[in-house]
């Protein structure tokens, strides 16, 4: 198992893999282990991610080389070692301890064996008493040691929401998230799949918002529950399900949605159409397109079609054709550092900047796409104002497009001066969701 996690790790911090893909493709593989193995597999690699400064900071004090000067496998055999050290009372010290020795004797490094032992020992003897930076002396190390978040993010985040806010985003970044899915509502009864989950020991308990929006824990392989493979949900974040009801579509409409992979909010859209109308989803390669064809083939949605399209380039076969364009750009993804931690360490200035520009080349050709009086929904999941309240600012200032109140469209709990003039901005650990904005744009004329 462990040298199951060392690759992963492995191909995460080393050859640049996204979190989620790496583990996904490396339980896929292993099927065949006992549930409890691909569980501790799991669990490993997603909170070495999540917590990779704070053990960092833990092994650069007791280790003579610093982990950025280690070489790539021993850096993440103690990353994971000390995962197990701090987090998982359930394996003895003396076990990280000496498979972390084994491991690293099996990958070639015999004579690295004392080091690894040595530096991991002392940590199991000194893990209760470990001088944490002081939450008041240090308040913005804290922060990034305690929950592992980058110091430019913890001091953006402050700078921007104050410091009692951004605790909270980083608390709920680390805590467990239950998968959350969206019961398809056409021609399907909810109790009926309820039912169903439950009879093959799922739990099932409401998510925040929506009627149709639940939580679901204890399964094991996505693919082997009934429900899923029957195409009776989709598994989608309550803050994505919010997009499809600000657009409101009407039966019969035409919906283009731009980056539409893996298609949770086209169906979701094609959902409320009742199996009327028409949404084309679009993305930019055949991977992607394909992954939206395999949910519309699973969810039986006659009214979707997929289709692979660059939403930079201008389709001049659209220009005024849709009722509604869903615009949910690439953006740099810190409202869901959740559900994807590498996102933190990926990310930086630099890169945000690089987004705005790519986000306005889409929304610019967007406007084109919309019917006059039709909508078009932007959204991201991320909290970065450049990337959200200032993009559609930009936008209103040079198109014909007008913000229209969000409050007709959300649940009561979600109103707020925002949402009256069109924009939601949600925050983890402070809104039941991911972080995620949307704003509702009409066109003019």
């Amino acid at each position: 198992m462990r040298e199951i996690i060392l690759e992963v790790l492995l191909q995460i911090t080393r050859d640049g893999e996204h979190s989620h893909l790496a583990i996904r493709h490396a339980l896929d593989k292993v099927q065949y282990l006992p549930r409890q193995e691909r569980a501790f597999i799991n669990r490993v690699c997603q909170g070495t991610i999540e917590h990779r400064i704070r053990i960092d900071y833990v092994i650069d004090r007791y280790s003579s080389v610093r982990t950025g000067k280690m070489k790539p496998v021993i850096r993440n055999i103690l990353r994971s070692a000390v995962y197990q050290l701090l987090f998982m009372d359930s394996v003895p010290d003396s076990a990280a301890c000496n498979e972390a020795v084994k491991l690293a004797q099996k990958k070639g490094f015999y004579s690295l064996k004392g080091f690894v032992n040595g530096v991991l020992r002392t940590i199991s003897r000194e893990k209760d008493r470990i001088p944490w930076p002081d939450r008041e002396k240090e308040p913005l190390e804290y922060l990034s040691v305690w929950y592992s978040l980058p110091m430019w993010l913890v001091k953006r985040w402050t700078g921007q929401f104050g410091y009692e806010v951004t605790e909270r985003m980083a608390a709920d970044f680390l805590r467990e998230h239950p998968t959350c899915i969206r019961c398809q509502q056409y021609r399907m009864n909810q109790e009926m799949v309820v039912d169903s989950l439950k009879k093959q020991g799922i739990s099932v308990t409401p998510a925040p918002y929506l009627p149709y929006a639940l939580y679901i824990s204890g399964y094991g392989h996505l693919p082997a529950v009934k429900s899923f493979v029957m195409g009776r949900f989709q598994v989608q974040d309550v803050s994505s399900m919010l997009v499809a009801e600000a657009a409101a579509p009407k039966k019969g409409d035409y919906v283009i949605d731009l980056c539409a992979a893996p298609g949770g909010k086209s169906l979701h859209v094609a959902d409320k159409m009742e199996g009327s109308g028409q949404v084309e989803a679009r993305d930019l390669t055949d991977y992607k397109v394909e992954l939206i064809r395999e949910n519309i083939d699973r969810m039986r949605a006659a009214n979707v079609t997929a289709v692979v399209a660059d939403a930079t380039v201008p389709d001049p076969a659209s220009v005024e054709k849709a009722d509604v364009v869903l615009a949910d750009v690439p953006c740099s993804g810190l409202g869901v550092i959740g559900k994807k931690p590498d996102i933190k360490y990926r990310m930086n200035e630099e890169e945000i900047a690089g987004l705005v520009k790519l986000q306005r080349k889409i929304l610019h050709n967007a406007a084109s796409y919309v019917k006059p009086g039709g909508t078009l929904i932007y959204s991201t999941c991320t909290v970065t104002p450049e990337e959200n309240q200032e993009n559609v600012r930009w936008f209103t200032e040079n198109y014909p497009y007008r913000l229209d109140s969000l409050d007709p469209y959300l649940p009561e709990e979600l109103h707020s001066d925002s949402t009256a003039e069109g924009w939601l901005q949600l925050l983890p650990g402070v809104s039941k969701t991911d972080g995620f904005f949307l704003a509702r744009l009409v066109r003019c004329g």
